[in-house]
């Protein structure tokens, strides 16, 4: 049996056991990507370790240390209400914000998971504090990212308009653009329907509710808070008149400069393309830094399961691309004879490798391995390369890929880590299984 198939097969053994049993799927990873890697590929520990995602387990790390902080001070639950305000107390438009702000922020330049650090946190917060549905939230923040995705100017779109002009095949940049678009927004309406969306058309919260704290009030109202109980002037009606606290002023002071960390974090990995793990990192220890002893303990708080969950399941991705388990089952797929079922295996590789590695990584290579079938099979180039885009794509819901992680690492505390972690697997199993055949139904049939 060669590696390719041992990988393979390791890899639904992880996934059976990581399914049924209580254990981290990470420390599964990390046992099969050192069996497959010493006794099926001949590698040495150090090359097995070397296939860990440093970038994206830094990412984790720096994002869930910093939102740490920021749930310590109060400042998550001030943006929260802020963008209560923003929407007229209308819950019902918070998760269609979260969507929209994500993908144009993708769209216009932004890594994925950038995107999702920014804004995926913020997105939760507000799902915990009100009782929506995380999971909701959390995918239609993905989504959101995806959405935009494939726009000309985008990473995704950058790459894939790249790799299509390389192989002398007709630009397709809206096409593909728009299939990503459009698929990612339905995913969104469904969701949205399943998990509660429509129970929240016509609620609105109050944004003076009793749950705000006098400091808050002061920052969203842009007026002093003061004890009720202090003086008024000689003369007065006898109303009081409000002072500031020592204590409010250093709330006020810390939330303000997290928010400004916050918007330098964005501006910095966005703008200037810096490694947002580094960067929010950074942000966190100046905080920490500022505010003496009191956020100690905030590096608890990092999430480390998830941290280790990434770790093994990226190295395993590592082993599976050095088995050369992808180009395997994709070379098989271009030889079948029949191009649009050749279409439809290759637009389920590029899931499941894409639910475990990097899309970014991915789509460089699926494209090119298609070629055979645009080439002979009388499929639209713009069509299949928009359907493996898009399957490959999609699936990044996955709590094994960066966005999906992401969306796990920083839950609201309203809900169980283990609870939330399966209802993101379900999804994404659910999005694995199905997606890549709907996508494929909707855009290479009709195009054969």
């Amino acid at each position: 049996m060669g590696p390719e198939w041992v990988a393979i097969i390791a890899l639904i053994a992880l996934f059976v056991v990581g399914t049924v049993l209580p254990i981290n799927m990470g420390a599964l990873a990390y046992v099969a990507a050192w069996l497959v890697g010493m006794y099926s590929l001949d590698m040495t520990e150090k090359d097995i370790v070397a296939g860990v995602s440093g970038d994206l387990i830094l990412t984790i790390i720096g994002v869930t240390y910093l939102f740490a902080i920021a749930r310590d001070n109060g400042t998550i639950d001030l943006i929260v209400r802020t963008a209560v305000r923003a929407v007229g107390g209308r819950v019902v438009l918070i998760p269609w914000v979260m969507f929209a702000v994500t993908a144009v922020l993708t769209g216009v330049g932004a890594v994925s998971p950038a995107a999702c650090a920014i804004i995926g946190p913020i997105a939760l917060g507000f799902a915990g504090r009100y009782g929506i549905s995380p999971l909701l939230m959390g995918m239609l923040v993905v989504h959101g990212a995806q959405a935009g995705g494939f726009s000309p100017i985008s990473i995704y779109g950058s790459i894939t308009n790249s790799v299509m002009s390389g192989a002398g095949l007709p630009n397709s940049e809206i096409t593909i653009f728009l299939a990503s678009l459009i698929v990612n927004a339905v995913l969104a309406v469904i969701l949205f329907v399943v998990l509660g969306g429509r129970q929240l058309v016509g609620v609105r919260i109050d944004p003076d509710d009793p749950g705000l704290t006098e400091a808050d009030e002061d920052l969203l109202r842009g007026r002093s808070s003061g004890s009720s109980g202090s003086s008024g002037s000689s003369g007065s009606s006898g109303t009081s008149t409000p002072t500031m606290t020592d204590t409010d002023r250093g709330i006020r002071l810390e939330q303000t400069l997290t928010i400004v960390a916050f918007l330098g974090v964005a501006t910095v990995a966005l703008a200037f393309d810096k490694n947002i793990g580094f960067v929010a990192i950074t942000a966190a220890v100046v905080l920490s830094m500022m505010a003496g002893d009191k956020h100690k303990d905030a590096v608890k708080e990092i999430a480390w399961p998830t941290v280790l969950l990434v770790a093994g399941v990226s190295t395993y991705a590592f082993i599976l691309e050095e088995a050369g388990s992808p180009e395997f089952v994709g070379n098989w797929a271009a030889g079948l004879g029949v191009a649009t079922l050749g279409a439809l295996v290759l637009c389920y590789v590029g899931g499941v490798v894409s639910a475990f590695a990097s899309s970014t990584a991915l789509l460089p290579v699926i494209i090119p391995i298609g070629l055979p079938l645009i080439a002979d099979g009388g499929i639209s180039a713009g069509l299949f390369v928009a359907a493996l885009a898009v399957s490959s794509t999609i699936v990044d819901v996955s709590p094994f890929s960066t966005n999906g992680a992401l969306m796990l690492a920083n839950k609201p505390d309203t809900i169980d880590e283990q609870v939330y972690y399966k209802q993101i697997l379900t999804y994404s199993v659910i999005v694995v299984l199905v997606g890549p055949l709907l996508v494929w139904a909707a855009l290479v049939l009709p195009s054969w």
